[in-house]
């Protein structure tokens, strides 16, 4: 638990007011992970040391800001499920100004021509093209749609197909709001993590990210040879690419926990939040 001595060492807590509510915050939240760590599955593997106290600091002192929480993991590992399972435990009625979400799957670059040019997938991965690579995703319009949430504008993301790998500009309009989670691939890619309020990582075995990858290629319309060369992909560009970012997250999140753990634990600490802040 926080102590008011470590709470001391921090200089910008200047009012004695904000420091014991921060001092509740932290103990009531420690609390909280210190019962999920019983759980034969617990849905936190891993936190930073500062981890509790820098969002107690913002709840309290960055009330009016935008809290930016980056989310990644390799393929499959279990993201989107992390996420909008957060949201249903958070989100009891549907209210513009709490929370928005940017994902990273949006910003795909249009690769149609190089697929209609191959004429398949499986001809289109032989050549050595990639779509597991930072290169194909539009990281810069992604940072700059979500610095624009961050100020209070709106942002207007991009839909991509990922059967004809066709992108186009007229996506979701994104609106400012308290709380914005983005996740995907390279969300805590070098030149993007940055802007990140809170970093997390899921972690998910690889034979169940295999099961599941392959599951979802197929709804994309990739199977056979043409799964396989992408999957033999994935697992390479992830060494690569996405796993190191697993030692600066931080947090680092079980992507085997259920679907209802994530809304009862996520619901647990909001709840938390609200009672003693309000």
């Amino acid at each position: 638990m926080m102590t008011s001595y470590d709470l001391t060492s921090y200089n910008y807590y200047s009012n004695r007011g904000d420091m014991e509510l921060i001092s509740t915050i932290v103990e009531a939240l420690n609390k909280i992970l210190e019962e999920d760590k019983k759980q034969i599955q617990p849905l936190f593997l891993r936190t930073s040391d500062n981890l509790i106290l820098n969002i107690a600091r913002k709840v309290v002192q960055e009330k009016k800001k935008t809290f930016l929480i980056g989310i990644t993991g390799e393929s499959a590992s279990g993201k989107t499920v992390f996420v909008d399972n957060t949201i249903k435990a958070c989100i009891k009625e549907k209210k513009e100004g709490i929370y928005t979400v940017i994902r990273c799957d949006d910003y795909y670059k249009d690769t149609s021509k190089e697929l209609r040019e191959a004429g398949s997938y499986e001809a289109l991965f032989k050549t050595g093209f990639s779509f597991d690579t930072p290169e194909v995703i539009n990281l810069e319009l992604m940072k700059e749609h979500l610095l624009k949430l961050k100020n209070g504008e709106t942002a207007v993301s991009p839909r991509y197909d990922f059967v004809t790998c066709e992108s186009h500009p007229d996506g979701d309009i994104k609106k400012p709001a308290k709380v914005v989670l983005t996740e995907g691939l390279y969300v805590l890619n070098e030149g993007v993590r940055d802007i990140m309020d809170v970093k997390v990582y899921v972690y998910t075995p690889l034979e169940v990210i295999k099961e599941r990858w392959y599951k979802r290629a197929a709804s994309r319309g990739k199977t056979g040879t043409a799964a396989d060369l992408q999957f033999k992909d994935v697992n390479e560009t992830a060494q690569q690419y996405i796993r190191p970012t697993y030692q600066i997250s931080d947090a680092v999140i079980n992507g085997l926990v259920s679907q209802e753990y994530i809304q009862e634990i996520t619901d647990n600490i909001f709840k938390t939040l609200h009672d003693i802040c309000a």
